[in-house]
């Protein structure tokens, strides 16, 4: 596989007049007692795999492409989360490469996928996929050049990528209007450059958090406001501070982990930092305050894909050493956990 992985994090040093203006303003209440249960749900319906990509469109949810360590993919699976039931649609066309470590939003009826890598080139094709004509069109490619491990989201009608790798870790963003068909610069995501970062939206406000580049896990998070195209540094999810908000927060930070918002919160889970991780965390963004849940209870694992339908939080497929997974995990939040379930 084409990856660096490399364990070593860096100590960064912070004065004691930047702990005081970001304690004074925090929760601490991460003393409360952890809860959470995550309970399996179906198995993908697709062969196992790891950095594949997800989106959602109504009350369906799509997985597809990835790779195990001899074979990529380029099919896509619907998911109907009330009927507890996979259905393939059609593969990405035939001069669309099987991919792993793309990217994918959906804006309206419509699906998008770009970017990755196929075993030699770094991608920059950009595909839309309509789930009621079961069809795929190829649409502008992205003009940030061909890379892998970036982020995607879409927030108010429209898609970005952002971060990634291409020879070296990236931090630009460019955002896709589908209604012109046609990609813009705009403000690059504050801090290092990175990839393998992650990402949600909430209100339609982006964030972008944690990754790795030079070796180092990224220990920072920024949000991102569209009217005036301007990141803004939120929490930092470690321990940085000598306020107690913060003394717990040293798993947050990883690499190749997962995000996904139920109602208010987003939720992160899964990943690497040193080890694979199973740590789960809620950013709860009306305090930037962050909460343990109960760790992913699945085989741990990194590169999985999540998603979220009608304020359910899944999480399926990743990878564990050498082996690659098909099994999938409902979060349930507020209840406590269960073993075995």
């Amino acid at each position: 596989m084409r990856k660096e992985y490399a364990w070593l994090l860096g100590a960064l040093l912070i004065s004691s007049s930047f702990f005081i203006s970001y304690g004074c303003k925090k929760d601490t209440s991460n003393d409360e007692d952890i809860i959470g249960n995550w309970k399996k749900t179906d198995v993908f319906g697709g062969d196992p795999r790891s950095e594949a990509i997800s989106f959602t469109i109504g009350n369906l949810a799509y997985v597809g492409t990835g790779a195990t360590s001899t074979e990529r993919f380029k099919d896509i699976w619907e998911y109907d989360v009330d009927k507890r039931a996979w259905k393939q649609k059609a593969d990405m066309p035939f001069d669309a490469p099987a991919r792993n470590s793309a990217v994918a939003f959906a804006i309206d009826s419509k699906g998008y996928v770009g970017t990755g890598y196929d075993g030699v080139n770094r991608l920059s094709d950009f595909w839309a996929f309509d789930p009621v004509a079961n069809s795929w069109e190829r649409k502008a490619d992205f003009p940030g050049g061909g890379r892998y491990d970036a982020v995607g989201f879409a927030a108010s009608g429209k898609g970005y990528i952002a971060c990634g790798y291409d020879t070296k870790a990236l931090n630009n963003m460019w955002q896709y209007d589908p209604g012109s068909n046609t990609w813009a610069p705009k403000a690059s995501v504050l801090g290092d450059k990175r990839y393998a970062a992650m990402a949600f939206v909430i209100n339609n406000k982006p964030y972008v958090l944690s990754g790795i580049n030079n070796g180092e896990v990224q220990k920072d998070m920024y949000s991102y406001d569209a009217a005036s195209d301007k990141w803004t540094e939120k929490t930092r999810p470690y321990n940085y501070s000598d306020e107690s908000y913060d003394d717990d927060y040293g798993t947050i930070a990883r690499q190749n982990g997962v995000a996904f918002v139920m109602g208010n919160y987003a939720y992160i889970t899964t990943g690497e930092n040193g080890s694979i991780n199973s740590n789960t965390w809620r950013y709860d963004p009306s305090n930037d305050s962050w909460l343990e849940k109960t760790g992913f209870e699945g085989t741990a694992r990194s590169g999985a894909i999540a998603f979220s339908i009608n304020n359910r939080g899944f999480v399926f497929t990743g990878r564990g050493g050498s082996l690659v997974f098909d099994n999938g995990y409902e979060f349930l939040p507020e209840d406590e956990k269960v073993d075995g379930d």
